[in-house]
């Protein structure tokens, strides 16, 4: 058996030959993307350039040539991080397409460069204003809350069908109720449902009820089951909907394993070199193992 494998290996080193090596672009590239110097570099240039848009907001400044000469060299800024992070793919530069955060940069600094956004237009404040959600890419934390969000949309669309469905209940049943004596607040299905929503934040309910309790002393039951509903079991069902995908989100973040781009081509980093050790250490048990076969097949002694 051990002959056998020892006269295969060569075969199968043949068949499968090792990979090329990365370029010295793509080995430089990888190497930039994954350090931390180069995210707590971009990190500051997008804090920078959230200060230059709210001095912006300033009259006396705005028409400030330095600001212009800052807004474009952020741009360049901008422009040569994608540049890296596209190179460090090497030959795979469309594995930079799978990752959502990779396409909402592009996206975002790409779109500063569109035909006719120039000047104080309103759109290119937008797309200015975006670069600053950018910040979540490089903290785990509120990418967690993003993903626990993204996670939580079929629940919310649900508590949200349930929450109309309970808003047009009881604004119907407060323009029956109060619609002769309190016109303003639920004189149409439209007023009333729009009164029942800010009754959510509690803060009016005292004068609604005092208004109530003018009319008839049993329009408290309204307001007090209305209360219990929606302030209390709508409010909690919707936290624990929240609560469920932040906890499913921080177990996808937990189980990730980031690897630096093209590791594998350039074989930069510490996840790198361990594996790489491992393998080593375990091709080195495997041949000792066949050499101490090989010795017993040869001693005289066992044929």
């Amino acid at each position: 058996m051990s002959q056998l494998l020892v006269r295969t290996a060569p075969a199968d080193a043949d068949a499968a030959p090792a990979p090329a090596p990365a370029s010295g672009i793509t080995a430089w590239c990888a190497r930039v993307a994954a350090s931390r110097g180069f995210e707590v570099t971009i990190m500051s240039a997008i804090a920078a350039n959230a200060v230059l848009l709210g001095l912006e907001t300033y009259p006396e400044l705005r028409s400030a040539g330095w600001l212009t000469v800052l807004e474009w060299l952020f741009r360049a800024v901008f422009v040569a991080e994608i540049a890296i992070r596209l190179l460090s793919y090497g030959r795979r530069p469309l594995d930079f397409f799978r990752h959502g955060w990779n396409v909402f940069d592009l996206a975002v600094v790409a779109a500063a460069f569109i035909p006719g956004l120039h000047g104080d237009s309103a759109i290119l404040r937008v797309i200015r204003i975006a670069r600053v959600v950018r910040l979540m890419r490089f903290m785990p934390g509120l990418r967690t809350i993003v993903t626990a969000l993204l996670r939580s949309l079929p629940g919310v669309g649900g508590f949200l069908a349930l929450a109309i469905v309970t808003l047009y209940v009881y604004g119907m049943a407060g323009w029956l109720i109060f619609a002769e004596h309190q016109p303003e607040q639920y004189g149409t299905i439209g007023s009333a449902v729009l009164t029942l929503f800010v009754l959510l934040s509690l803060e009016n309910l005292p004068d609604l009820i005092e208004q109530g309790m003018a009319l008839s002393p049993w329009t408290v039951v309204f307001y007090i089951s209305y209360v219990l509903i929606t302030a209390n079991l709508l409010v909690n069902i919707l936290v624990g909907v929240i609560i469920n995908s932040m906890e499913e989100a921080r177990r996808l973040e937990q189980a990730d394993t980031p690897t630096p781009p093209a590791g594998d081509e350039a074989g930069s980093g510490d996840l790198d070199r361990v594996a790489i050790t491992r393998r080593l250490d375990d091709l080195r048990t495997l041949l000792d193992d066949l050499e101490r076969d090989l010795r017993v097949d040869r001693d005289p002694g066992r044929r």
